[in-house]
């Protein structure tokens, strides 16, 4: 990168520090930004942010503003040596002024911002997200539950995906990204109206940061299907997450990553510790204990060799979760990917340790779960973190989630059938603290906020997210129920798993025995005959 002009010393504090609390995408970006000033913009922020290894979820409004201009953009001043520092005064002064009348003019038909390597870094990572949940999350999952039950796993993973896509087109990316308010976005982009062929945002095409984000709405509601496995009916399922959608999951993203009220605070969630894993989490736990327990509560891994796949699945989807939201091929994704790997790896070490402990035994499932554990709590503090960071994150998350999902879950009797709060609920609120203490520099990390003050802006709004997503997803809950006539299964569907119950189908069809044919027979011996002697 060029030198960047005098104004760059008194900008990189703030571009560090808002560039990474700031969306890339930003409304902003869209309505008011014209390709010169985004040209600019996107010079700064690679400069000042992503050269650092500090990962940007948001470009800074304030950056935007104050946009340095390169060095080598500006006309060559060694011309007039005399008057060299006269010129270097003006030159800045006039190059702004032109920038203005630029964005004042007609919108270009280019994206002259569009990078192609950001671009290609970004599809890749949308592709990869969306694989985590079909098929990564459902073969996880699938593989957990009982024979007769594995159709309904899968079937809800598959229709969730499609039912939030079709939602998110409508109304959700306007919800989370339009203007609004600090709770909620407006209307203003309903069915994607104003994004076209040539929305920009940061580097990439908008219409490619509507489908990352989308990949992230797709995933969230997914991962509590695991909590109320083979006992809740299917349309219940998908009204439960239609509601919660709308009721948690909207405003969650705005407030954070659509520059509501939590980035206004100063709340830093990298790709989703708040937003998806503890909003999910909550919501599983509310769901299963409104649900009750299962009437033969007890694990039926029915397909390990399926749960390991899901996990690999799962873990190199989060290449794309937590570098692509980067939302630039650069050092900012790679230190991302590194923080996801470290701190995955070590929280499996952590279990499996735990696990031969207690039983003397090293267990699979244990690491499968173990490394989900520490992916989860690693992700809202990838980019804000160095690889001791993520190593002691992903320690930490072993010992806490693995309590949680025996001991804590044990202690209160509640049937969280494949510990979704155990692990993502329980994972994000521990990463999401620990941000605040191992994005310090002191750690290694990119976070100029003194840790005890951004640790307590962490605390106070990870416990803001549980309050609110546990009362908001509880009154999903009811009106579910006077929506669908209840949302438990029949007694009998649950003992004789669902599949048949609520899609007439099975994934292992038992085929009746074959009788053998006439030809293949055994011979049937002639009866036993008594000699009579002669009279």
């Amino acid at each position: 990168m060029a030198t960047m002009m005098c104004a760059v010393p008194t900008l990189m504090p703030t571009a560090a520090k808002v560039g990474r609390q700031q969306t890339v995408r930003s409304r902003a970006v869209r309505v008011a930004a014209k390709p010169a000033v985004r040209q600019f913009v996107a010079s700064a922020f690679r400069t000042n942010v992503l050269s650092k290894g500090a990962v940007a979820k948001r470009a800074s409004v304030a950056v935007r503003a104050q946009a340095p201009v390169k060095a080598d953009e500006a006309p060559a001043v060694q011309e007039a040596p005399v008057a060299k520092s006269a010129v270097a005064k003006v030159v800045p002064a006039v190059l702004a002024a032109a920038a203005c009348l630029v964005a004042a003019g007609p919108a270009s038909a280019t994206a002259a911002t569009v990078v192609a390597a950001d671009t290609a870094w970004i599809l890749t990572s949308s592709a990869l997200v969306l694989f985590m949940t079909i098929p990564g999350l459902g073969a996880f999952y699938a593989g957990l539950v009982k024979k007769s039950s594995m159709v309904s796993v899968l079937m809800q993973c598959f229709a969730c995906c499609c039912m939030i896509s079709v939602m998110w087109y409508t109304v959700g990316y306007s919800l989370c990204f339009g203007a609004g308010n600090g709770f909620i976005g407006d209307f203003s982009n309903v069915f994607l109206k104003n994004v076209t062929t040539a929305s920009v945002n940061g580097t990439i095409p908008e219409a490619l940061w509507v489908l990352f984000q989308m990949t992230f709405a797709i995933i969230t509601p997914a991962l509590m299907i695991g909590s109320f496995v083979e006992r809740m009916k299917f349309n219940a399922v998908m009204t439960y997450f239609a509601l919660w959608m709308f009721a948690v999951y909207f405003p969650a993203c705005h407030m954070v990553w659509g520059d509501g009220l939590m980035a206004q605070l100063g709340v830093l969630d990298f790709a989703g510790g708040i937003v998806v894993h503890i909003t999910a989490g909550i919501g599983a736990l509310v769901g299963c204990i409104e649900l009750g327990k299962r009437k033969e509560n007890v694990m039926a891994v029915n397909n390990l060799m399926l749960t390991c796949l899901g996990t690999g699945m799962l873990w190199v989807g989060w290449y794309g979760f937590n570098g692509g939201s980067a939302v630039a091929a650069g050092s900012g994704a790679a230190f991302a990917a590194l923080a996801t790997q470290i701190s995955a790896a070590t929280a499996a070490c952590v279990w499996l340790l735990q696990d031969i402990k207690e039983s003397g035994k090293s267990s699979l499932l244990g690491m499968c779960t173990g490394s989900i554990a520490g992916l989860a709590a690693v992700t809202p503090a990838a980019g804000f973190i160095s690889p001791l960071g993520a190593l002691c994150i992903g320690a930490i998350s072993g010992v806490v989630c693995r309590f949680f999902s025996f001991t804590v879950k044990e202690h209160f009797d509640y049937d969280d059938s494949l510990d979704v709060f155990g692990v993502h609920g329980v994972g994000g609120f521990v990463g999401t603290i620990l941000l605040g203490i191992f994005g310090n520099p002191f750690f290694g990390g990119f976070n100029n906020v003194p840790m005890l003050t951004q640790t307590g802006i962490q605390i106070a709004a990870a416990l803001a997210t549980t309050l609110y997503t546990a009362v908001a997803s509880y009154a999903c809950l009811k009106l579910t129920g006077l929506i669908c006539g209840g949302i438990r299964v029949p007694d009998e569907a649950e003992v004789g798993g669902v599949d048949e119950y609520s899609h007439g189908e099975m994934i292992y069809v038992e085929e009746p025995p074959v009788l053998p044919t006439v030809s293949q027979a055994a011979p049937v011996p002639a009866p036993a005959t008594t000699n009579i002697p002669a009279n």
